[in-house]
């Protein structure tokens, strides 16, 4: 079996990670809250200055098929006066967990913060998902327990916007 290696998305593989989107939204719960689309995968990743960026697992069988993927986009410390990776989506598909492919889309986010001298990756993951927690604990990676993240959006943030 060929090596296992990550790289930059292409224009071509917007499908399949608007795939791993819908698959990924099934696994958390909410089937119905994917409102992207390819254009506008297209757009965001691929535009004139993309602001998101996403690496991807070719399959080592075919190469034709994505086995898994990282969405991030960089964020910004003001504490550290730097940048960071904020890794927004991680997917891997069933049939490949297991497989040490979380472990090396995230390795890939932290030498790109690395290279960069980004000091802080940073992501979210639901309370309930002890598989993801158990492997990101594993890597080293800590919640930070003094901290909630709240979002702002629908009807609260349109009137607050509006206001």
């Amino acid at each position: 079996m060929p090596e296992t290696i990550t790289r930059p998305a292409v224009p071509e593989d917007v499908p399949e990670i608007l795939e791993m989107i819908h698959l990924l939204a099934d696994y958390e719960r909410e089937p119905d809250a994917v409102k992207a689309t390819e254009k506008g995968l297209c757009e965001h990743l691929f535009g004139e200055t993309p602001a998101v960026f996403a690496t991807v697992i070719p399959s080592g069988v075919t190469g034709r098929r994505l086995d898994g993927m990282a969405l991030w986009f960089l964020n910004f410390s003001t504490w550290e006066g730097t940048h960071g990776i904020y890794l927004e989506d991680l997917y891997v598909r069933e049939d490949r967990r297991g497989e040490g492919m979380g472990r090396l889309l995230i390795s890939t986010l932290a030498q790109i913060c690395v290279e960069r001298d980004y000091p802080r990756l940073e992501w979210s993951v639901l309370k309930w998902n002890e598989p993801s927690i158990a492997v990101y604990r594993k890597l080293g990676a800590r919640p930070q327990e003094e901290w909630d993240t709240y979002r702002l959006t629908g009807s609260a943030l349109q009137a607050l916007g509006r206001s």
